[in-house]
């Protein structure tokens, strides 16, 4: 999972300028993820949960439906998007025999620019002339 939009994912629960508490401690962490490690990450994360729990499995009545729910879905879907991800965010740092980056900024500019132009200039291909041609980009694509 690329850390750019594992913070992105983030800013669309949390906002960018966060009110609550939780939501606060939870983006400084999530700010710490590209300059710390697995474990380290993992202990800040579980340290925020315990201390959030009451927070976290707090339920209200809804008025409009008056139906027991959370009444903190957003923060709760934030952390839940971040322990779901966890495992893979981390990838480029274990994997000793790849280079990977942790964003996907140069796939982005360096592969899926020109393709799309490809993709662009022939405007009139059938979709699945288009697939074919994007098969054979990608097959084809030297890595520089």
């Amino acid at each position: 999972m690329c850390h750019f939009h594992q913070r992105k994912i983030l800013n669309k629960y949390l906002t960018r300028k966060p009110r609550l508490e939780a939501s606060k401690d939870l983006q400084k962490i999530m700010y710490n993820l590209t300059t710390t490690t697995l474990t380290i990450f993992t202990k800040k994360l579980n340290e925020w949960y315990k201390k959030h729990k009451d927070f976290l499995e707090a339920k209200s009545i809804s008025p409009t439906t008056e139906k027991l729910n959370f009444t903190h879905p957003r923060v709760r879907s934030a952390y839940r998007s971040l322990i779901t991800n966890l495992p893979y965010l981390f990838t480029y740092k274990n994997e000793k025999d790849i280079t990977i980056h942790n964003t996907t900024n140069s796939i982005d500019a360096g592969v899926f620019s020109p393709m799309k132009k490809l993709i662009k200039i022939h405007n009139g291909f059938t979709k699945s002339l288009k697939i074919k041609m994007v098969d054979d980009y990608l097959v084809n694509y030297k890595v520089k």
